[in-house]
């Protein structure tokens, strides 16, 4: 089988008052289902572009995305709105819940616009796997950062899609908070089967991943491995 995510040789260039500037240089690594890896480096190294390219909300300039073996860039606009919605999930770190819906319509809402079976039912069991279930009637405004947060992946896993990219998810919460929303993606591959790509700058966020993806100007500086156990 292939590897959910492949990177090969990827750079990208975007222009700046006419001159460019490339913002990732030569990236490959390939990434297997039910993986965490954490993408680290200081601000402008790269990171949200990669996770772009990797959830296909850009391309490369240069070199191939591939999810489950797919080239994004050969795909149509009607392959890649399906691919997006589907089989992609985003968490941000200002959460990105739409305040006039409810807990409940928030989470609900990608499967409304797939169309798909089910939806509320699937929508209470994630706001129940978060813990948040008694919350479902609430509007955002009324809940905490974390538990923001927390209904925010519940809406990115409500598709069970394969891959779930998360941009500083922890990087507006508490410690205490922080750590349930890692808890929820380190859970989020063990029990959904997602591979997670997770940017931060959190020494505690990258604990949880198996692999570490170090980035210095557009480049890998360094790969590792975690050691477990």
């Amino acid at each position: 089988m292939p590897p959910r995510l492949e990177l090969r040789q990827v750079s990208k260039i975007y222009r700046n008052g006419g001159q460019p500037v490339e913002v990732l240089h030569d990236i490959s690594f390939s990434l297997a289902p039910g993986t965490v890896t954490a993408l680290l480096g200081r601000s402008g190294c790269g990171k949200t572009t990669l996770l772009n390219l990797a959830g296909a909300m850009d391309f490369p300039t240069a070199g191939e995305v591939l999810i489950d073996g797919q080239v994004t860039g050969s795909l149509t606009d009607s392959e890649l709105t399906a691919l997006r919605r589907n089989r992609v999930g985003f968490v941000f770190q200002f959460f990105q819940l739409l305040p006039t819906l409810t807990v409940l319509e928030n989470v609900e809402l990608p499967l409304l616009l797939a169309r798909a079976p089910r939806a509320r039912e699937e929508a209470r069991d994630r706001l129940r796997w978060v813990g948040l279930e008694e919350k479902a009637a609430s509007m955002p405004y009324q809940l905490s950062g974390g538990q923001m947060q927390r209904v925010a992946i519940a809406r990115a896993l409500v598709h069970s899609p394969e891959l779930l990219l998360a941009d500083e998810p922890t990087g507006n919460l508490d410690t205490t908070s922080g750590d349930q929303v890692l808890a929820l993606l380190r859970e989020s591959a063990t029990r959904y089967g997602a591979t997670v790509i997770l940017a931060t700058h959190s020494a505690e966020a990258a604990a949880i991943a198996s692999t570490r993806v170090h980035l210095r100007d557009g480049r890998i500086e360094m790969m590792e491995s975690a050691r477990r156990g």
